[in-house]
């Protein structure tokens, strides 16, 4: 199955009071496990996650072909910019391009500037965009511009990418092998500490879906590490090579 919304909670209990799992973003595959009345199991085609969310009419059928680099991008009723829809889709979003028309893009029943899209084959440098999301409000299971947390924050240039990354941080520590000596950090590194994760952005600075900030921020990599230590009390468990 194929999501359509726009964003789509995914709970860890068959409950929208529930503690929020992760979000799927449009054009994300999922599997269904098992159906609960209003709830359905189900486990992610990109990562294996299991979560239940809310039942909706999905597709069953989704080539995607564009990804969604921006952002966010506003949402079109017709190609013209007079007919801006309030609705925006969040990056790294999948969208099957079924028409064009000038610097517009048509897909399901939305237009969408071109600017806004890439070929879903196109790659960037892995972290190139990530300072896109300084500012943006810290949520726990969080996976958009509207919100998203720190693991999140690293498996969505991933998954950007054409490339896995599991979707929690006790996850991704295992995941990548390659340990770095804190003397030795450089530009795209990850610092993992328990139930945490942040980016290096370069040899002194990274970047972080902070939770005690309540947003994405860029700080001193030294300065963040005593910081976590102090108020936190955790201590670096690992830095690692950003590849495998």
């Amino acid at each position: 199955m194929i999501n359509t919304n726009i964003v789509l909670n995914v709970y860890k209990k068959k409950s929208s009071k529930s503690p929020l799992s992760t979000q799927l973003l449009y054009g994300d595959k999922f599997k269904i496990v098992k159906k609960y009345g209003k709830f359905l199991k189900i486990r992610t085609t990109y990562d294996n996650y299991t979560g239940y969310i809310k039942s909706k009419k999905f597709k069953e059928n989704f080539n995607p072909t564009h990804k969604i680099s921006s952002l966010s991008a506003y949402l079109y009723s017709k190609p013209n910019k007079k007919f801006k829809l309030s609705k925006k889709i969040s990056f790294c979003s999948y969208i099957k391009i079924n028409n064009k028309k000038k610097n517009f893009l048509s897909f399901d029943k939305y237009w969408i500037s071109k600017k806004d899209v890439l070929p879903i084959k196109k790659k960037d440098l892995l972290f190139s965009k990530i300072k896109m999301f300084k500012n943006i409000k810290y949520k726990w299971g969080g996976n958009s511009f509207k919100g998203i947390d720190c693991s999140a924050l690293v498996q969505i240039f991933y998954k950007f990418n054409n490339k896995f990354c599991p979707r929690d941080t006790k996850d991704q520590i295992k995941y990548f092998k390659k340990n770095v000596k804190i003397s030795k950090i450089k530009k795209n590194n990850l610092i993992f500490w328990k139930g945490h994760v942040a980016v290096c952005i370069s040899k002194k600075n990274l970047i972080h879906a902070y939770g005690p900030k309540k947003k994405v921020i860029i700080m001193n990599t030294i300065k963040t590490i005593n910081e976590i230590e102090e108020k936190s009390k955790l201590k670096v468990k690992s830095i690692k090579n950003e590849s495998n």
